[in-house]
This record gives structure tokens, sequence and C-alpha cells, in this order.
């Protein structure tokens, strides 16, 4: 890393240098680089579910059929350091010096991108990048604590949690909707629904949509493991509806989410947004501890 950083540190001095610095190459990963990318996750299993997730579904390093790829970044050859650039960008054992070629790399391939998540001192670095590169963020969330559960929780489980059945998909659809305009401050069917529909439809399929809902048929919580592998299940899209909260459901539920999650690998992780303390509080109740922080930047 020495090396590395000595031959980037020169190159990150005059952003108007176009070439790569020395011994350091970026190019879209293939299959044959599988293998190494793999190892290169692994080296945190937490921080990196998301990238194994999809090579655990996937099988494979090269491009989707969609466009969406992963940068890898190479010292002398070595895989160094690597991104996903699909709808989103998302840093893999990213040394933050190395963020200036990534941004670069991102920037050359005319994608636009939702947004930038991980570890914070990659995001924040690529932020920074692609800023002088004319990208413009409409928000920056610097400190999302990464927590994690290895542990049964500290807490009852609410047992009317179970898995979501698609014939109440036209029920969970508008509450995962809304908890993602909470979240980001707008629709996800601002580009059509069809790509969203079809990502809740998926969760549903897979067994990873968790959900209670009432007698009427109403959603009253819901939350989805949105990245799992063997080893690791990370919780996304926590939502109370809002005529159940301030009840003091929040734990039991978020037990009943870990209870489940834990059937399917023995850690269980999130990351939540730093401002939230009430969150923060409540998995800490049940039992969740920081490991990490990550960031996120909305463009």
């Amino acid at each position: 890393m020495a090396k590395m950083l000595s031959r980037v540190a020169p190159w990150l001095a005059s952003r108007k240098d176009i070439p790569d610095p020395p011994g350091i190459s970026v190019r879209t990963l293939d299959g044959d680089d599988t293998a190494a990318l793999v190892l290169l996750a692994q080296r945190d299993p937490v921080s990196n579910v998301f990238i194994l997730a999809h090579l655990r579904a996937a099988g494979t390093a090269a491009p989707t059929s969609g466009g969406a790829g992963v940068l890898g970044v190479f010292d002398d050859g070595v895989l160094a350091g690597a991104c996903w650039a699909g709808a989103n960008l998302v840093p893999v054992q990213l040394d933050p010096t190395l963020a200036g070629v990534v941004a670069a790399a991102a920037n050359r391939s005319g994608r636009r991108y939702a947004s930038a998540f991980g570890p914070a001192t990659a995001v924040l670095a690529l932020h920074a990048e692609l800023v002088e590169l004319g990208h413009r963020a409409h928000e920056v969330r610097p400190d999302q604590p990464l927590m994690t559960i290895t542990e049964p929780p500290s807490v009852e489980p609410n047992p009317g949690l179970g898995r979501g059945n698609l014939a109440d998909f036209d029920r969970i659809l508008p509450a995962c909707a809304a908890m993602f305009e909470e979240e980001v401050g707008y629709s996800p069917f601002l580009g059509g629904r069809e790509f969203y529909s079809r990502r809740v439809e998926g969760l549903i399929r897979q067994g990873h949509s968790l959900v209670h809902l009432n007698e009427a048929r109403e959603v009253v919580f819901k939350a989805e493991l949105g990245a799992v592998t063997s080893e690791v299940t990370q919780i996304q899209g926590v939502w109370m509806n809002p005529v159940y909260r301030g009840q003091g459901l929040s734990a039991g539920y978020m037990a009943s989410v870990v209870e489940q999650a834990r059937k399917i690998a023995p850690v269980t992780s999130l990351y939540v947004n730093g401002f939230n303390t009430r969150a923060r509080a409540t998995y800490e109740r049940v039992g969740f501890n920081q490991v990490g922080t990550f960031a996120t930047v909305l463009f």
C-alpha cells in the first residue's frame, strides 16, 4: 500500500492530469476477475455484503445485461480496490487515495448515478472527486453507523411479523414506496413504476420481504433483507405505518426481523442515519452494536 500511495499522491495533487498514475490502472471487471473480486470483498464481508450478494446471485463479476458493472483498480496488475457502478456507486475496499481514478472512470462512462453509499471514507472521497468533475449532490449523509448483531435479540420478538406474500403485493408496494419517499425525499416511481415494482416483487419471491398486516390487511410494519450472503444479511427499508408510531412497537418488530435473518446467516447488519437517534436507540436496545461508519451521497 505504501508503494501505491507514493504513486497516487503526486497525481492527486494535479487534477488536470487525465491518465491514470504510473502502475495504477482502472477497467471494468469481467468474468475472469470474479475470484479476485470475491477475495477482495471477503476482507470485510459486512461492509461489502452488497457486492458479495450480487456475486452470489450473478456468479460473475462481468457487467450485467443492463450495463452495470464493477470498476476495478489495479496496482501493477493486482486488484487493489473496486467500485460497483450501476444505478449507484458502491466502493469495495477502496482506499480513499484511489477515489480520483475511480471517479474519473465513472464520469467517462456517461452514466447518471442516483447515489453513492458504503464505507464513509471511500464514499466521501468519491464525492469530493465527482464534485470536481461537475457532479452535484442534493444531500450528503456523512455519518451512518454500520451496526451488527450476532446473538439472539435482547427484546422479545413480535410474533406477528412474517414473510411477505405475493397475494399482498398491492399492499406491500405502497408501504415500500412510502418508506423510500420518507428516506430520500422523492417517489421511487418518478422514472416509472416497473423497475421498483420488480425489485419489491423479487424480494417477496425470495422470502426477503418481512411484513405484518393487520386484520384489515393494512401494513403495520415492514422491512427487507436487501442484501444476503451465507455469512451476512443486511436489513433495509425499515418502516412503521404512521398510525402505529409512538406505541413502543419498533423494538419487538426489529427483534423479529433479526430472528428471521438469523435463520439465513449468522450476522445481521444494517446502517442508519446518525441523526436518527430514536432508531439508533431502538437498534441498540435490540442488541445491535456499531462496527463501522457508512456514508450516503444522494445525487
